[in-house]
């Protein structure tokens, strides 16, 4: 059985695939004060039918020691099930905010992108099927629950996901240390995937050459690059900022 934790992962699951809860477990006296989040969340727990089991908040503080769980976990049954790039997409009813990640084979940084993406508000994760971690019992862990929250998907040939993107107005911008601009002077729309490589060996040629726009991360000491995670998190953040204090397009 698989657990899930914190209100936007279980409200994403709710959203993509609800017959997989077995059972919610919420906070009794978050239940009582029956916040926005928590009112949100009851809505479709009722109406799929979903057991819905109030506990103390310090029982789930033990189950889920060292988490910032906010009073909701989800106990998962089942296999994952495939998530498909085209069922996300025309399930969104706001401009497409997606991370593809290109050559990382290392379960603990995609582990790591994962969470990042979570925290970011991705939409999706993608990831070419093969020169890629996949979803190990390594990456999982370190993800620390965005797996089951952010979907996962795999495309056989990440630059033909990349143009079919691109067909539908979604931004492709990739984060290379040769580029010349940086990302603090650069400029995208709201609509975007963000491209990024390992550390090691950085996007292969055909993903640059498939990208709308490259900007490299000002480095400022010795090192000449970040682990692909903390510049997932650089990148994501900076267009999350961006997005607020903009209010909308990113566009000059």
């Amino acid at each position: 059985m698989r657990l899930i934790f914190g209100f936007h992962a279980v409200a994403a699951k709710l959203r993509h695939d609800p017959e997989a809860i077995r059972e919610i477990l919420l906070d009794a006296d978050r239940h009582e004060k029956g916040d926005k989040r928590v009112r949100d969340l009851l809505g479709p727990v009722e109406r799929h039918g979903i057991r819905l089991v109030l506990i103390d908040g310090k029982r789930l503080d033990a189950m889920l020691p060292g988490t910032r769980h906010q009073g909701v976990m989800a106990r998962l049954e089942g296999e994952r099930k495939a998530v498909f790039l085209d069922d996300v997409l025309d399930t969104l009813e706001m401009p497409p905010f997606l991370l593809a990640l290109d050559g990382v084979t290392d379960p603990r940084n995609l582990g790591a992108c994962l969470r990042v993406a979570d925290g970011a508000g991705i939409h999706a994760v993608i990831a070419p099927r093969d020169r890629s971690a996949g979803l190990t019992d390594t990456a999982i862990k370190a993800a620390c629950g965005a797996a089951e929250s952010v979907p996962y998907i795999t495309v056989t040939n990440l630059a033909r996901t990349l143009r079919a993107l691109k067909e539908r107005g979604i931004h492709v911008i990739g984060a290379a240390g040769e580029a010349p601009q940086s990302l603090h002077a650069a400029r995208w729309p709201t609509a975007v995937t963000w491209v990024l490589g390992a550390e090691d060996k950085g996007l292969r040629r055909l993903t640059l050459e498939t990208c709308d726009q490259i900007v490299h991360i000002p480095m400022r000491g010795s090192v000449e690059s970040l682990n692909v995670s903390v510049a997932a998190g650089v990148c994501l953040f900076e267009a999350c900022r961006r997005q607020t204090a903009e209010g909308g397009s990113l566009l000059p």
